[in-house]
């Protein structure tokens, strides 16, 4: 039964999402994969994110860019933890999508990982400590991939 979420906004932020699986799949962390957009299929992210807790999801990560207004839109529809990955796919590099992501307002909040690929890996690993809080085999595989980076 996945735990995490991962949505993306376009098929072409793909790229860049593969990075965050990874890291899921490096952990061992059960995770489903979605595309849908907070603009074009708005209908789609309310049901998803409606439902998201009841299927035993526990934690969200949105990958968007532009207006980047995914993470948000699924944050207003749950109280589950919501990471947003903010991707460089305009004019602006990605600018526009960490600010969009990192200025939620106060109670509707989206932890605002860095631009493109570090954000991406980054976002797994923070999945990583959320899940971590309750499952002991998630944490343990957390501090191991710390462990390496220590033995690097």
């Amino acid at each position: 039964m996945p735990l995490v979420g991962v949505i993306m906004g376009s098929a072409s932020d793909e790229p860049v999402v593969q990075e965050t699986i990874e890291a899921l799949e490096q952990m061992e962390i059960d995770y489903e994969v979605r595309v849908m957009s907070a603009h074009r299929t708005p209908e789609r992210v309310q049901e998803y994110a409606l439902a998201a807790r009841d299927r035993g999801i526990e934690v969200l990560i949105a990958a968007a860019g532009g207006s980047a207004a995914l993470g948000g839109v699924l944050a207003s529809w749950t109280t589950l933890p919501v990471i947003g990955i903010p991707l460089a796919s305009s004019e602006l590099k990605g600018m526009d999508s960490l600010l969009a992501t990192a200025q939620m307002p106060p109670g509707i909040p989206v932890a605002c990982m860095a631009v493109g690929s570090w954000g991406a890996r980054n976002a797994a690993y923070f999945a990583a400590e959320i899940l971590g809080l309750r499952h002991e085999k998630i944490r343990e595989a957390y501090e191991a991939y710390r462990q390496q980076l220590r033995d690097r």
